[in-house]
């Protein structure tokens, strides 16, 4: 055995630090946590962020660019191929039998379909929005599909209120 094959070995398992075992460790007591202040108690601590008096770094760059995400429009989304598997010929399909079918969880956002997968049975449905690949699927299969209207302005707010009033409500009221 060499020496730089002993030392190799010598680090390789370093034991973890137990803290809180006694005042003779020299990690006893506090526990390495000094006394007192929020650092010493539980779950303690500066805030996520926070600079210690300094203007964080979030307050400081200017806010810039625009999020989409209070304006577009949310699906729940079910493939060609899901129907396929969970239903029979001739049934049809909207947002109730897709929630007993497990498809989608609620009828809170409206449906699409997309067309990934094969479509062997004829099936009627109903939905918020089709794929031109899926409608065109289902109709080649036999089936049939209708679209309903969606309420565009149903779950929009305004980012800086917290409310959204559609404009039409507003003209309504200068009328």
């Amino acid at each position: 055995m060499m020496i730089h094959e002993i030392t190799a070995l010598a680090g390789a398992h370093k034991k973890r630090k137990r803290i809180g075992r006694g005042e003779s460790s020299g990690h006893g007591k506090t526990s390495g946590r000094g006394t007192k202040g929020s650092g010493a108690r539980a779950g303690g601590g500066p805030a996520f962020g926070s600079e210690g008096g300094n203007l964080p770094l979030y307050r400081r760059l200017p806010k810039r660019g625009f999020n989409n995400n209070y304006f577009a429009q949310k699906f729940s989304v079910v493939n060609v191929h899901d129907l396929n598997r969970f239903f029979q010929d001739g049934q049809t399909v909207d947002s109730a039998a897709l929630i007993s079918a497990r498809l989608i969880r609620d009828e809170k956002l409206p449906v699409k379909i997309l067309g990934d997968g094969q479509l062997s049975r004829k099936l009627h449905v109903v939905a918020g929005k089709f794929s031109k690949q899926a409608e065109k699927k289902i109709t080649d299969a036999g089936g049939s599909t209708k679209t309903l209207e969606l309420d565009r302005n149903k779950d929009k707010v305004n980012p800086k209120t917290g409310r959204f009033r559609p404009r039409h409500a507003e003209s309504e009221k200068k009328a």
